[in-house]
């Protein structure tokens, strides 16, 4: 039971300091959320959303599995995606990767994880896609992080083609998807420059009338 109590204790120890710092935080709070960010990122337990943004609970809205995946048959991402954007209006999307990460080191190699091999196939489609460009960097940590790039900047694409992202465009909404990478070494968010607010970019199969 040592392990969690060590949850509770700290529970207490964060509601305690939150009141010191404002009596009516959780009054606010528990009376409803209205989140502008969706943050779509990796499980991984180094890479809490709130913590390394510096913004309080209620501020981003929280999808998470391994490696950042947007699989258009995942029905639990899907239907966060969709409570966020037609009913918690969020104005922005983040698909956020981070440098080292297990689930696309994973994937780069041919060893295999059980079950979790058919989660990381996508991920191996990427790295055939961009093969040539990959293959050419020796050093496999470089490798690695490009690797994460391009994970993020297909699902940020992946985003784009669903037909529900694409009525919040035909109607004049404001809504806009990022992609980001976080450095564990830093703590640092880079920002990768393929964001989309429109389906301009979208090839036009993925385009619904």
């Amino acid at each position: 039971m040592s392990a969690i109590n060590e949850i509770f204790e700290g529970n207490d120890a964060w509601v305690k300091a939150t009141l010191e710092r404002d009596p009516h935080f959780f009054d606010q709070l528990s009376k409803g959320q209205t989140p502008e960010y969706l943050w779509i990122g990796c499980s991984d337990s180094r890479v809490p959303a709130s913590e390394i943004t510096n913004m309080l609970p209620g501020s981003i809205f929280v999808q998470r599995n391994i490696a950042n995946q947007v699989n258009n048959t995942d029905i639990n991402l899907l239907s966060v995606v969709y409570y966020a954007v037609k009913y918690l209006r969020v104005k922005h999307i983040l698909v956020v990767g981070h440098y080292g990460c297990g689930g696309v080191l994973g994937a780069m190699s041919n060893n295999k994880f059980g079950f979790l091999d058919n989660w990381l196939t996508n991920i191996k489609n990427i790295y055939h896609a961009h093969r040539k460009e990959l293959d050419a960097i020796e050093d496999e940590h470089e490798r690695g992080n490009r690797l994460v790039e391009l994970n993020v900047a297909e699902q940020v694409s992946n985003l784009s083609k669903i037909s529900f992202i694409q009525e919040e465009w035909e109607a004049g909404n404001n809504l806009s998807i990022h992609g980001l990478v976080y450095s564990l070494s830093n703590g640092k968010l880079v920002d990768l420059g393929v964001s989309r607010d429109s389906n301009e970019d979208v090839p036009a199969i993925f385009q619904f009338a």
